[in-house]
């Protein structure tokens, strides 16, 4: 008769038990894939060296304060005009979401939006980076195509969606107006 039959059912029970342990410990053993670097636009190495360039926000998205920022989101390098041969880079409003306060500068050539880099995001914790990693440049695209703040959010990334498109909408007033 087999070792495991009606003889000695706690036996059983105690092989049972272990082996779902064992397979608990093996799963929850995983860790989730982080990917290497941010891919934000064109230009990844902007956002770090960005964002730190407006004093009055706190410096980067770990350190920053609680408000946003008004005056100095609206700074931006270039010339008063939209002519045809002429670019104006205007950034943005810091806008605070629940992860974080995320940033837009936007580049109008000619009246129209030529690129559209993410001064700040949320990036404390490597699930922020996934998220960021294919929301800002699904954003960046839509952004480029609708040529205005009229774009769709980003199933998984509401928040950073949010702040993405309020930031954008302050540039772009501020770039108009």
């Amino acid at each position: 008769m087999h070792a495991l039959r009606k003889n000695r059912p706690l036996r059983r029970i105690v092989l049972a038990s272990a082996a779902t342990v064992s397979g608990m410990v093996l799963l929850l053993s995983l860790k989730p894939h982080t990917s290497p670097g941010l891919a934000v636009g064109s230009a990844a190495a902007a956002p770090r060296a960005g964002a730190s360039a407006p004093a009055a926000s706190g410096g980067s998205a770990g350190s920053s304060s609680g408000s946003s920022s008004g005056s100095a989101g609206n700074s931006g390098g270039g010339s008063g005009s939209t002519g045809s041969g002429v670019s104006k880079s205007v950034t943005g409003d810091t806008v605070r979401t629940r992860w974080g306060p995320v940033q837009v500068r936007v580049t109008i050539k000619g009246g129209r939006l030529t690129e559209v880099t993410a001064v700040q995001y949320p990036q404390d914790n490597p699930r922020d980076q996934e998220i960021n990693s294919y929301a800002l440049p699904q954003l960046r695209r839509e952004v480029l195509a609708a040529q205005s703040a009229d774009i769709d959010m980003v199933s998984g990334a509401t928040y950073t969606s949010t702040g993405y498109r309020q930031s954008l909408q302050s540039a772009l007033d501020s770039a108009t107006g």
